[in-house]
């Protein structure tokens, strides 16, 4: 084998693996399946609370597809200064919600909503080589805080798609869809278990075709509206009217810029750590500007704030995918369901319930591999563990109480209302105060620091046979008995 084929074997970076076009698609296909409820989700949302119509809303979802399909594509594939040029899906961020309806509802208008996307996203690219210079911040122990928290604030998204995602349903949270999504779910783990190599990592989108023929024999999902509207349609400039720019919404717009720049640079250390690269400040600033690039170009074809998704990462994790071409071409199947409005309604008729099966899977890897990273952290005299503990706990509470924040100011509440902002905050603002900031630590850590190391000398571990176990104190033999201790020596 020459020189120039071995390294086109195996790539000097896992993410720059070919897996040649029929598998990228694929598997691409499978990131799409596991990302698309929620990039809808936020147009659905913002349209409703805009007033339009079904078709605007259509447009405005076939907007955010196409965006998200680009977006896709610079992250992953990249042009200088621009994409981290790894495994990340690319999507209308769900951090800027509540901020967006506000501004809707506060007469600004879906205008001012795109103008203040706009203003906030150049006022964050101009701002990303500070935040791509705090990378030396992010240790182990933040990453693996981060990850972790990334997988739990993921756990109710795919509980509220098991019990059928929609609250207003009559059959929300009916056995029927609680079973369809245990149904999907056992069969992500037979194809797992039973497969070989490829189907073990095609589980996820095998068992959501199969999940969702079962609901149709079952009656329910259906594909009747898959004809009803245009077959193609390009997303035109400016449909929905010229931006409008307001002080006020710019201002709220920007905090939520500000708390897209945290989550995706700790998507980008997430999945760099499952990806096993080396993330520079550089390749950081890059996907930084890659990010607040779409987003400002976004709002010109009526979609929004642009962001990694954190249940894509979580699929890099399950499969075992690193290849960011697989996730390129998940990105070409976002622009073209984009452009093929028909398409995007076929992957739509997909029953919820049988994306939250596959979910959880999917986001508890990520929760998993977070506590692979946070495994290797050294907890010995140091305040480690009190950081993680800390940490998680602060971005747990917006997860087990969703309003806990519903009474401090707006800014403050979007900040720390997504789990994975809070965790993030959290653990660097921690990591700081006790690895680098070492003034006022105690020599022997808190009650919370880790237990005593344990450890028996060479010459008695080489004494114990096969079965020898240890019994309220006592050393038992492999046939019950008791073996007799030395008495210690009163010189020692």
């Amino acid at each position: 084998m020459t020189r120039s084929q071995s390294s086109m074997t195996k790539p000097a970076r896992p993410e720059d693996e070919k897996l040649g076009l029929g598998a990228s698609f694929a598997y691409g296909f499978q990131h799409v399946l596991t990302m698309y409820g929620g990039i809808i989700a936020v147009p659905l949302i913002v349209g409703q609370a805009a007033g339009m119509d079904t078709a605007e809303i259509g447009l405005l979802i076939t907007a955010c597809l196409f965006m998200g399909g680009l977006a896709t594509l610079l992250q992953t594939i990249g042009i200088p200064f621009f994409g981290s040029q790894l495994p990340l899906v690319q999507g209308v961020s769900f951090a800027g919600v509540a901020t967006m309806v506000a501004i809707v509802n506060g007469d600004g208008g879906i205008q001012s909503v795109f103008g203040s996307v706009i203003a906030a996203s150049v006022i964050g690219l101009a701002i990303t080589p500070l935040f791509s210079k705090i990378i030396r911040f992010f240790p182990p122990v933040v990453t693996g805080t981060v990850i972790t928290t990334i997988g739990l604030t993921l756990m109710p998204v795919t509980a509220n798609w098991a019990m059928g995602g929609n609250s207003q349903a009559p059959d929300y949270g009916s056995p029927a869809n609680i079973g369809l999504a245990g149904l999907t779910l056992v069969i992500v783990l037979l194809l797992s278990k039973l497969g070989n190599a490829t189907v073990s990592r095609l589980s996820i989108l095998l068992a959501i075709v199969i999940g969702t023929i079962v609901a149709l024999a079952f009656g329910m999902t259906d594909f009747s509206q898959v004809g009803v509207g245009p077959v193609a349609a390009f997303p035109a400039p400016f449909h929905f009217g010229m931006p409008t720019f307001h002080l006020a919404a710019i201002i709220s717009m920007l905090i939520v810029i500000l708390v897209t720049l945290v989550e995706t640079s700790a998507d980008i250390l997430a999945v760099s750590d499952i990806v096993e690269t080396k993330v520079t400040s550089r390749r950081l600033g890059d996907g930084l500007r890659a990010d607040m690039l779409s987003s400002a170009v976004s709002p010109i074809f009526g979609s929004f704030t642009q962001s990694a998704f954190a249940q894509n990462v979580g699929l890099v994790a399950v499969t075992g995918i690193k290849s960011r071409f697989v996730v390129a071409a998940g990105g070409v199947i976002l622009v073209v369901l984009g452009l093929m409005p028909v398409m995007g309604r076929v992957v739509a008729a997909v029953p919820t319930a049988v994306l939250g099966g596959a979910g959880i899977v999917l986001f508890g890897t990520v929760a998993a591999s977070g506590i692979r990273t946070l495994s290797a952290v050294n907890y010995k005299n140091n305040m480690n563990l009190i950081i993680v503990a800390t940490s998680i706990g602060f971005g747990v509470i917006p997860i087990a109480a969703p309003t806990f924040y519903d009474q401090f100011p707006d800014w403050f509440a979007t900040i720390f209302h997504s789990g994975i902002s809070s965790s993030a905050v959290m653990a660097i603002v921690l990591n700081l105060l006790f690895n680098h900031f070492k003034r006022g630590n105690s020599e022997n850590p808190s009650v919370f620091a880790e237990a005593a190391e344990r450890r028996i000398s060479p010459e008695v571990l080489g004494l114990l046979k096969h079965g020898d176990r240890c019994e309220e104190g006592k050393l038992i033999d492999a046939e019950g008995n008791e073996i007799p201790l030395l008495e210690a020596d009163p010189q020692h």
